[in-house]
């Protein structure tokens, strides 16, 4: 497995914790905090796609 360096948690009031991690192989990785031996890869491309398209308001149904 590869080395994933992780952000400090994004936490919302009263909600799960969400860490963003990456690798030096160009991955990127999704966990909920205290469960990092579980989670979502893909790209850094798809990361970068995927926070510039919440950013532009594109999952604020989901809120």
């Amino acid at each position: 497995m590869s080395e994933i360096t992780w952000e400090d948690p994004f936490c919302g009031e009263g909600n799960s914790c969400f860490r963003l991690g990456t690798d030096p192989h160009g991955n990127a990785y999704i966990t909920v905090a205290g469960d990092e031996e579980t989670y979502l890869t893909d790209s850094r491309e798809a990361l970068r796609a995927l926070i510039l398209d919440i950013k532009a308001g594109k999952a604020d149904h989901l809120l």
